[in-house]
């Protein structure tokens, strides 16, 4: 049974930093892409950052040089660091498993201006 785990959303103030941790169990997390996705209230889910097989990445264009996107193999777990957080990075974050139709539950992340 395939599982993903996410923890670490909340409430921070604008400039303020968090770091999403997604558990993963049931594949083989080290050959895995990972992804994260966002979803705001009224818009549709989009790609933030992926992680390759090999430790690629990509980003969307509105987090790079703010978010980081990170994996360990031996705990089957992705990261997102988020850093300089803005009001328009409020939204439900997901964990997925690229390629796939695996996703986690989400965490909420809001952030106040």
């Amino acid at each position: 049974q395939v599982q993903l785990v996410e923890s670490g959303g909340g409430l921070v103030q604008a400039g303020g930093s968090l770091r999403l941790s997604c558990a993963a169990s049931g594949i083989v997390f080290s050959i895995s892409a990972m992804g994260w996705y966002r979803q705001a209230p009224g818009k549709q889910r989009e790609l933030v950052a992926a992680i390759f097989r090999g430790s690629s990445t990509k980003y969307a264009d509105s987090v790079k040089g703010r978010f980081t996107i990170s994996r360990d193999n031996a705990k089957n777990t992705v990261y997102l660091q988020m850093m300089s957080l803005k009001p328009e990075d409020t939204a439900v974050y997901y964990c997925h498993k690229e390629l796939t139709n695996y996703w986690g539950q989400g965490t909420q992340v809001t952030v106040s201006s």
